[in-house]
C-alpha cells in the first residue's frame, strides 16, 4: 500500500511538473500540508531560498503539522519549488494557478461615487486617492450625519482619517469603532468599510436606526495608508507599513504586532525584515499612535471595538497574545457564535469563531487584546472570506455578499453591546 501510495504521488508530481514546464509560466499560490517536522523544515528552507510570500499563517514560525499553508511562489521558481515538494513527498496542490489575472479583475475600477444608494461603486475595490476623494464626497453628501476627523499622519505623511456617522439629536449615550486595512493587502477590508458607511446611512433596519440615534459610531475605512498605496502601485501583498528602520534595509512594521499588549511576545518577530516585525517599542508607529491617541481620549466613551481583515471567514475575541481565558470570555464566546450564526443564515457561509490564542495561533501585540484591556470589552476581531481559494484576491463580485452577511454578524455584536449599556 505504501509503495502504491509512492508511486501514485510521483506519477501526479510528474504530470504537474510536466505542465508547468509546458505552459506559459505564472505566478502561483501553493496550499501545502506538511505531515512532519522534517517536512516543515523544507518548507522554511523554500520560504527563505525562494523568497516566496506567506499568505498564511502570517508568520513562519506558525507553520505546523497537518495544518494548511498557503505560499505565494514566483513564476520563476514554481518550477523548482513544486520538484522540491515533490521529491520531498509533501502534500500540496496549486490553489491559485494564474496570480495576475486575479490581480488585474481586482483592479478593473471603473464606477464614480454615487451618494443616493448602492451603485455599483461599491461593488469594486478602489485606490486610496478615491477612497480619498469617496471620504471627502460621502461627507458632503450627508452633513448632518457625517463628519471627518483627521487623527494623524502615517509614517510617509499620508493622512489617516476617521468618519464619525451619528443620527441623534441629543448627547450621544456611547460610541461603536470599526477600523479596516490595518494590513496592506487586504482590500476586501477597507471595500467593507466603504460599504459599512454607506449601508449605514441608506437602511431602513429600525435595530441599526436605533443604535445611531443614541450611538456615535466611527469608522476608520483604511488605517494602513501607505502599505495599501503600496500594493497598488508596487507590491499587491505588501502586509506591513512603510516605515523605514535605522541601519536596516528591510522596511516596514506590522501594525497588529505594534499594540502594548504582551508585546514582543509569541506571534510577533523582534527582525525588522519579517511579516510580523512587531517594531522598536509599543506605539513606535504612528499608524498606531494616532489611533492609540484617540481611542484612550474616548475610552469611556467608546464601547465596542472591531477590527476588521482578511482572510479565514472567523469571528475573533481576546486573547491573543496569551492562552488563558479572559474573564468575559463565556459572553464574548455566545455573542461570537450568535453573530456567525446570523451571518450563516443569509447565504449559508460557515465563519468559525472562538479566542484567538487558541482558535489560530498566539500572537502578541495585536489591537483588540490593547482595546480589551483598556477596557472595551466588546472587541472583535472579523477574518473576512475566504478561506482559501481566491485568499488575498477575493474577485469584485463577491465583495457585495461578504459585506451583506459580514454586516449582519456586525449588526448583532452592536446590539448586544448596547443592550448592554
Amino acid at each position: 500500500m505504501a509503495y502504491y501510495t509512492l508511486a501514485f504521488t510521483y506519477f501526479v508530481c510528474t504530470l504537474t511538473i510536466g505542465a508547468v514546464a509546458s505552459s506559459p509560466t505564472r505566478d502561483q499560490v501553493l496550499s501545502i500540508e506538511p505531515k512532519s517536522d522534517e517536512e516543515i523544515q523544507v518548507i522554511k528552507k523554500i520560504y527563505n531560498q525562494y523568497k516566496a510570500v506567506l499568505w498564511q499563517p502570517s508568520s513562519i514560525d506558525a507553520i505546523g503539522i497537518n495544518k494548511e499553508i498557503h505560499l505565494y511562489i514566483n513564476a520563476t521558481n514554481i518550477e523548482e519549488v513544486k520538484t522540491q515538494l515533490c521529491t520531498g513527498n509533501i502534500t500540496h496542490s496549486t490553489m491559485i494557478g494564474d496570480v495576475q489575472q486575479l490581480i488585474q479583475m481586482q483592479k478593473n475600477t471603473n464606477q464614480v461615487f454615487q451618494p443616493r444608494g448602492f451603485a455599483a461603486y461599491y461593488e469594486q475595490y478602489h485606490t486610496l486617492q478615491e477612497i480619498y476623494l469617496w471620504m471627502s464626497q460621502i461627507t458632503s453628501a450627508y452633513p448632518p450625519y457625517i463628519e471627518k476627523i483627521l487623527i494623524g499622519p502615517s509614517a510617509e505623511k499620508r493622512l489617516i482619517y476617521v468618519l464619525k456617522i451619528f443620527k441623534g439629536v441629543d448627547q450621544p449615550k456611547g460610541a461603536l469603532w470599526i477600523d479596516c486595512g490595518i494590513h496592506a493587502r487586504e482590500w476586501i477590508s477597507p471595500a467593507f468599510c466603504q460599504w459599512l458607511v454607506q449601508h449605514l446611512i441608506d437602511t431602513e433596519d429600525k435595530m441599526i436606526t436605533d443604535i445611531l440615534n443614541s450611538f456615535e459610531i466611527y469608522v476608520l475605512p483604511v488605517w494602513n495608508v501607505d502599505g495599501y498605496d503600496y500594493t497598488w502601485t508596487t507590491n499587491r501583498f505588501w502586509r506591513k507599513n512603510l516605515a523605514k528602520h535605522k541601519m536596516g534595509q528591510c522596511v516596514g512594521t506590522d501594525l497588529n504586532r505594534n499594540w502594548d499588549a504582551g508585546w514582543g511576545g509569541h506571534g510577533a518577530s523582534n527582525n525588522p525584515c519579517s511579516e510580523t516585525y512587531g517594531g522598536q517599542y509599543p506605539e513606535s508607529e504612528p499608524e498606531v499612535k494616532a489611533v492609540a491617541a484617540f481611542i484612550r481620549q474616548r475610552s469611556n466613551h467608546i464601547k465596542c471595538y472591531i477590527s476588521i481583515h482578511s482572510y479565514s471567514q472567523m469571528i475573533l475575541f481576546p486573547y491573543s497574545y496569551k492562552i488563558s481565558r479572559s474573564k468575559d470570555h463565556n459572553e464574548l464566546k455566545q455573542l461570537a457564535k450568535k453573530a456567525a450564526a446570523a451571518l450563516r443564515s443569509v447565504y449559508g457561509t460557515r465563519y468559525t469563531y472562538g479566542n484567538s490564542a487558541r482558535t489560530i495561533y498566539l500572537s502578541s501585540g495585536c489591537s483588540d487584546d490593547w482595546a480589551y484591556d483598556l477596557g472595551i470589552k466588546y472587541s472583535f476581531t472579523f477574518e473576512l472570506r475566504d478561506t482559501g481559494k481566491y485568499g488575498f484576491l477575493l474577485p469584485p463580485y463577491l465583495i457585495k455578499p461578504t459585506c451583506i452577511e459580514a454586516g449582519i454578524a456586525l449588526r448583532e455584536i452592536l446590539h448586544h453591546t448596547i443592550q448592554d449599556i
